[in-house]
């Protein structure tokens, strides 16, 4: 009496083959271009910034110690950070994350 009746709807349009492949090649191309492309790009800058370290440069590592390189060692994967004139630090290339400009450690 105050309960309306329910009836089924109607069965849509079945899906095609190609309207799922379409929407996976678009997010693909989505996960491409903002995810991996720029991940890359980041990797490759990083990689060339660690193969230019030599001695005298001054760097910021990814813990956030300032210093000057005293020492690249080209066999290993090190380098000896001068953070003053009584201490050094052995570190790997990889935490460093920026070559700073020279004059850097004197402004700070």
């Amino acid at each position: 009496m105050f309960i309306a009746n329910a009836y089924a709807a109607d069965a849509g349009a079945p899906m095609g083959g190609f309207e799922p492949l379409f929407m996976l090649a678009i997010f693909g191309l989505v996960f491409y271009f903002m995810i991996l492309r720029p991940q890359n790009k980041r990797v490759k800058e990083h990689k060339s910034l660690v193969e230019t370290l030599s001695k005298g440069d001054e760097v910021l590592t990814t813990g956030g110690l300032v210093g000057k390189i005293a020492k690249v060692a080209d066999d290993s994967d090190y380098v000896v950070l001068s953070l003053n004139d009584n201490n050094q630090v052995t570190l790997k290339k990889d935490f460093v994350t920026a070559v700073l400009p020279k004059g850097s450690i004197q402004s700070l």
